[in-house]
């Protein structure tokens, strides 16, 4: 038996540079696992077999099937294996939920089946299965370039607190690729939030919540939609530096002290919101 974490993540910063000539978009982003996290039990099998405890969640509309499928191509491999994934990450949340299970799949299933495939052949795979599946195979805080394909490990951020507040709206599948196609030219920048915050990183080893950045709160929070509703309830309350995760709808908030974050999730908790205390987590 082999028993596998799929971390969630954070985008601490996500600046869009401009469109690529393949259709895809340029990013820059900081990007940051967390300790909330899927977790998938390997055990032997004939067939692969898959079950989740999540009742919405479908291996089928998946990527685990897909990650399966490309170690096996890779290495010729027919063996089996029966996973058990504990679902904790919502699913359609912009946590990076599947892309994780994805990478979980590649490093448990390299070890099960004995590939002994080294981690530059994991990356490739992991690259051709979605733009932040590769950096799932090491996590930790990462500098994404590219179209989230390139990544470079970055010193850790000081350890935070992380409160992830899943608002009670319609999750929309496909929800990434329509915020990017409602990004205008006034949305993109040049990346130098995310250097900045890199270099931080690199030199002093210091984290400045004044620098989260989301290009994709432009979009979202200028509509007047429901999550901006939601957002202002929120910061009402009390939720400091209130940012989305990813494409959203997640939206969290970054704690210094844990009392300070205990009594926030109780006031979330007590109006029967749902949220999650977690904390930072360094590479896998």
């Amino acid at each position: 038996m082999l028993i596998i974490e799929a971390p969630a993540k954070i985008n601490l910063t996500l600046e869009v540079l401009g469109k690529r000539t393949d259709g895809y978009h340029e990013i820059r982003s900081v990007i940051q696992t967390l300790s909330f996290c899927d977790s998938l039990r390997i055990t032997s099998g004939k067939e692969i077999e898959f079950k989740g405890n999540m009742p919405e969640w479908s291996s089928d509309r998946s990527l685990v099937i897909k990650a399966v499928e490309s170690l096996r191509k890779a290495t010729g491999s027919v063996k089996g294996a029966k996973i058990k994934i504990k679902k904790r990450i919502p699913l359609i949340s912009g946590l990076g939920g599947d892309s994780s299970d994805a990478a979980a799949i590649l490093r448990g299933l390299n070890l099960f089946w004995d590939l002994n495939l080294p981690p530059n052949k994991l990356r490739d795979m992991a690259q051709n299965l979605g733009s932040d599946v590769s950096f799932f195979l090491t996590g930790g805080t990462a500098l994404m370039e590219g179209r989230g394909e390139t990544i470079t490990s970055l010193p850790p951020i000081p350890h935070h607190w992380i409160i992830l507040i899943i608002p009670d709206i319609s999750r929309i599948p496909g929800k990434t690729k329509r915020l990017y196609s409602m990004l205008q030219p006034a949305h993109f920048t040049d990346g130098k939030i995310t250097e900045k915050l890199a270099a931080d990183l690199k030199t002093k080893g210091e984290f400045n919540t004044a620098l989260l950045f989301n290009t994709f709160e432009n979009v979202v929070f200028a509509r007047g939609e429901e999550l901006t509703k939601y957002r202002d309830h929120l910061l009402k309350i009390g939720a400091p530096n209130l940012h989305l995760a990813g494409s959203g709808p997640t939206l969290f908030t970054i704690l210094d002290a844990k009392p300070r974050a205990e009594d926030l999730l109780k006031r979330l908790k007590d109006l029967q919101i749902e949220a999650y205390l977690t904390e930072t987590r360094v590479a896998l």
